[in-house]
């Protein structure tokens, strides 16, 4: 019985951390880098979590006027911590511009290089590996 117990508790630790690297991915597998954009926008919610922190801005088209909320990856909330970033460096309501490269799939996804947050220049921590 016992046996048994160890058998399934392995098997459950084992598929909870599958689940976890399954998540993770190259830039090049989700980004294209000669995609690039420049958005500035009011920031609508923040997701500070591993393996990528993210944060909602929403930009609006010049041409038509249309608002789209994006989602920006940055990185891991240990490596923009070691750049400065706190939990609370960036607030719902802040006003960021953005630099970065689209996702490959034409959604509203980026991944940031670069965030003007208060008159500061930051490292997002993009996968990419290109500092500013």
């Amino acid at each position: 019985m016992r046996t048994k117990f160890a058998v399934v508790v392995t098997a459950v630790a084992l598929l909870a951390g599958v689940s976890g690297v399954k998540a993770h991915h190259s830039f090049s597998a989700e980004f294209d880098a000669s995609k690039t954009f420049k958005f500035t926008g009011p920031v609508t919610k923040v997701e500070w979590m591993n393996p990528h922190t993210f944060f909602y801005i929403d930009v609006k088209d010049e041409k038509t006027g249309k608002v789209t909320n994006w989602a920006m990856e940055m990185g891991s909330p240990n490596g923009l911590m070691r750049n400065g970033w706190t939990r609370n460096s960036m607030k719902i309501g802040d006003v960021v511009t953005v630099e970065g490269s689209m996702a490959k799939d034409g959604s509203p996804t980026g991944n940031a290089r670069t965030v003007m947050l208060a008159g500061k220049r930051l490292f997002a921590g993009s996968s990419q590996g290109v500092t500013p």
